[in-house]
């Protein structure tokens, strides 16, 4: 009876290893199916992460059960180097970005959250906006990336938010992505330089209030460097997405409708995702000049968006000089690294650091680089 019992566990975790094996593996095509059409994808594209390590967890359990069995993890794993190499980092190295090296710049990007931190307390927002703009430039950077940036033209020196940063980077383009009562509120993606700015542009994703991708051209010692950013489409879930997270836990007519809400935003924003990222690639992947991709993906390294805007000649500079598994975002889930710095095959990164001041819900992300000589 013994026997017949261990025989059944025996085949039910073999059956439950092979279904992870396949919807793993499944993952793997979702950097080649735009959202778009395909957007269920979308949501496979999450998984990979946990996936990886239950099946990590299944391969040394077969190994210690019955080590032939341990080969459908194996092979699985194997399969699936690509994805890994992207989701987690193995620089061991600390970076100090209290210096730069020698002939590099340093380039900031990060998501801010409209500036005003993470208090709902006026008084408070007003100190953040300013503690804000004070840690990127105690940094020192040459180069600042901003997403969910926002100022106003006509509410004065309390709204003033490109003058937090213009006394010490009198050159910048702003996207003014959302403009109300001209000029009243504005918000979008700012591009600040210590350097003249020769070229700018902005090209609009289609849809109301949807974002847009802008770049700026600079000369770095006589060579025309392009750095652009975005902020791609969100889930856009707010407060009361939030408290249906936790309805969902719950097995009961609330938990379905938070489920359908949860669902339908999150579909709606793969899907727009998808157009975006090739708008962005047909930008990126034309450009003649040494250039750099900063901003907001929205999605992680084992999706579509990812994949495309990187392509083949992008460096990761997280991949390159970071650690782990690199997270960006502070809410939903402990794995979401979805903010990035991607210089193409011109450049040497010579280090990169994520800095968590507490004033966003993502982190801030800066990087050191040169042009290769």
């Amino acid at each position: 009876m013994a026997n017949i019992i261990r025989s059944t566990i025996k085949k039910v975790l073999l059956v439950f290893t092979v279904i992870f094996c396949v919807i793993y593996l499944l993952t793997l095509a979702v950097p080649f199916l735009n959202p778009q059409r395909w957007w269920p994808v979308g949501f496979l594209g999450l998984t990979f992460p946990y996936l990886f390590f239950i099946l990590v967890f299944v391969f040394f359990f077969w190994l210690i059960v019955k080590p032939k069995l341990s080969l459908v993890p194996l092979v699985a794993l194997l399969i699936s180097a690509k994805q890994i190499s992207v989701t987690f980092a193995a620089h061991f190295s600390d970076s100090d970005n209290t210096a730069k090296p020698k002939n590099s710049f340093r380039i900031i990007s990060w998501n801010v959250a409209n500036m005003y931190g993470l208090s709902n307390k006026a008084d408070i927002k007003q100190h953040n906006r300013k503690e804000l703009a004070q840690s990127v430039l105690d940094l020192q950077p040459d180069f600042i990336c901003l997403q969910e940036f926002n100022h106003s033209y006509t509410q004065g020196e309390n709204a003033d938010n490109i003058g937090l940063f213009s006394k010490q980077f009198p050159y910048y383009f702003y996207s003014k992505d959302f403009n109300k009562e001209n000029g009243y509120y504005t918000s979008g993606s700012i591009l600040f330089s210590k350097y003249p700015i020769i070229d700018s542009a902005k090209i609009d994703f289609p849809g109301k209030y949807t974002g847009s991708l802008i770049y700026i051209d600079v000369k770095i010692n006589n060579d025309t460097v392009r750095i652009f950013t975005t902020h791609l489409q969100s889930f856009g879930f707010n407060n009361a997405d939030y408290a249906d997270f936790n309805k969902i836990k719950q097995s009961n007519e609330a938990s379905l409708d938070a489920s359908k809400n949860i669902f339908e935003k999150m579909k709606a924003a793969f899907t727009t995702r998808g157009v975006q990222t090739d708008i962005v690639c047909s930008q990126t992947d034309s450009v003649k000049h040494p250039s750099i991709m900063c901003g907001d993906f929205n999605d992680v390294p084992t999706s579509y968006t990812y994949f495309n805007i990187r392509g083949k000649y992008r460096q990761d500079a997280f991949l390159k000089k970071g650690l782990g598994v690199g997270k960006t975002y502070n809410s939903l889930t402990p794995m979401l690294r979805i903010d990035y710095i991607l210089p193409d095959t011109s450049f040497v990164i010579n280090q990169f650091d994520m800095v968590d001041e507490n004033l966003s819900d993502h982190v801030m992300l800066v990087s050191d680089m040169q042009l290769k000589k």
